[in-house]
């Protein structure tokens, strides 16, 4: 059985609108709710541990950092290669994201799925002519899908009262 403390509830609360963008942003976290750096890291630690959190990880607003052309590319892999070129394709710095799913035959021969961000859209359709170039893909089935629109994007709430500001994932 685990024991969630009042701090713990505190400590999860108080992340709920992210880390301050900050060089000690444990520390700020501490101040905040009166314990020391060493001691939110411990107890984040332990929530982690015990699977109280289960993801802790950073959500890119990349709109905000200028990148305002966002394309899943879609390819047609021979499934024997899929997981090698999964693998090398997510080790490209410009994608962000890379996996597979399940086709949908006869109108979706596509099972690789890379997010590629970029300033706009003939970047990353250049990206993802690249990563075909790059990897011997230059005759593989591909399309780029672009998002028109961002929606929510942000992590678990859990315990969050009220309203965090500055946050795409605003709630009451």
């Amino acid at each position: 059985m685990i024991t969630i403390t009042d701090q713990d509830l505190t400590l999860i609360e108080t992340i709920c609108g992210g880390l301050p963008m900050e060089p000690r942003p444990y520390q700020t976290l501490g101040e905040r709710i009166g314990l020391s750096e060493q001691q939110v890291i411990d107890r984040l630690e332990n929530l982690i541990d015990v699977g109280v959190i289960r993801r802790f990880g950073v959500i890119v607003q990349h709109r905000r950092l200028g990148y305002t052309a966002n394309g899943m590319s879609v390819w047609n892999i021979p499934d024997d290669r899929a997981r090698e070129i999964g693998e090398r394709m997510g080790q490209f710095p410009f994608v962000t994201l890379c996996y597979r799913r399940p086709r949908h035959l006869p109108d979706w021969p596509y099972n690789l799925f890379a997010m590629v961000h970029g300033s706009d859209r003939d970047t990353v359709r250049a990206q993802v002519k690249d990563l075909a170039r790059e990897l011997g893909l230059d005759g593989v089935e591909r399309d780029v899908l672009f998002s028109r629109r961002q929606f929510k994007q942000c992590g678990a709430r859990y315990g969050c009262k009220g309203k965090v500001d500055d946050d795409p994932c605003k709630f009451d």
